[in-house]
């Protein structure tokens, strides 16, 4: 026997990233929901370093497509307890630890 041979390698923590839209909660109805993560998908991409203009870009085309008041919260590491109206929520997670929150109230 070798010297490494009989040593087991300490097991290694793997990080998932998702680089797809992963959606954790909607209550929207299809088209919708499909429309939204679409809108959410390109605003990322074009303000990958700026998750406030993100939101705000999100939150603009929401309104105008489906009316106003829309709230969006992009960000990584926060936590949210909401009231919103019945299938206009969207909570997804984009390109590994971006959290995208939608809803209307």
């Amino acid at each position: 026997m070798g010297d490494g041979e009989g040593r087991e390698k300490p097991e290694e923590t793997k990080k998932i990233v998702h680089t797809y839209p992963l959606i954790r909660h909607s209550d929207m109805p299809e088209e919708m929901k499909q429309e939204s993560m679409e809108l959410v998908v390109t605003a990322c991409e074009k303000h990958s370093t700026n998750n406030e203009a993100a939101a705000r870009m999100i939150k603009e085309e929401m309104d105008k497509k489906f009316g106003p008041p829309f709230h969006v919260v992009v960000g990584e590491g926060f936590g949210f307890e909401i009231s919103f109206e019945c299938q206009n929520l969207l909570y997804m997670f984009f390109g590994g630890n971006l959290a995208i929150v939608i809803w209307k109230c």
